[in-house]
């Protein structure tokens, strides 16, 4: 009796809750809003804008289990197009890229205090940069859900894509997608 009084009494709470929430927001990052779909079995759309009717074709994709999983999460290529043209209109303003690129240019060496130096003390040939060799090369733009360690790239997985570097060091407006990037990894999205 008690318990069914219980019941009773949480049901109005519980049934007011389930109408005013229209989505759920995923645990591990609370910018995803994940909607119900009528489908059998469950499914979710995964959304980044707050909508009570989420339009599928700016979604990220969908699911079949709350959090996704690589297994359970289809991308929509829409959205990886979308993603994929703003990336190419700013990726050369990220303060990250721009800061890869100055390191990727600059002498190679320099932080040694005798950088470029020989052992008998005359001066070698000073190559310019972590492999630009001063004539350019690339730069990744990456997620940071899987940050690399000081001096690596990152994942293929985890790259966005790269930006050309000229031999001073400036990012070139030419984004590349990487066409190896996952939203979702074991890392998370």
């Amino acid at each position: 009796m008690f318990a069914q009084r219980i019941i009773q009494w949480r049901q109005p709470a519980l049934a007011g809750q389930l109408f005013r929430r229209m989505h759920s927001v995923l645990s591990d990052n609370p910018h995803i809003k994940a909607y119900r779909l009528a489908t059998l079995p469950p499914s979710y759309l995964l959304s980044y804008l707050d909508s009570s009717a989420p339009s599928a074709a700016t979604a990220i994709g969908t699911t079949t289990e709350l959090p996704p999983t690589p297994r359970s999460f289809v991308a929509n290529e829409r959205f990886m197009t979308i993603l994929n043209d703003v990336l190419r209109t700013y990726a050369s303003q990220d303060d990250g890229l721009k800061a890869q690129a100055v390191e990727f240019a600059a002498p190679g060496g320099t932080i040694f205090s005798n950088a470029g130096a020989s052992h008998s003390g005359s001066r070698g040939s000073v190559q310019q940069g972590s492999g630009g060799g001063g004539v350019g090369g690339w730069v990744h733009l990456s997620d940071l859900r899987n940050p690399p360690d000081f001096g690596r790239i990152a994942w293929p997985e985890d790259i966005f894509g790269s930006v050309e570097v000229d031999s001073s060091g400036t990012l070139q407006d030419n984004f590349q997608p990487s066409g190896s990037y996952r939203i979702l990894t074991n890392e998370g999205m």
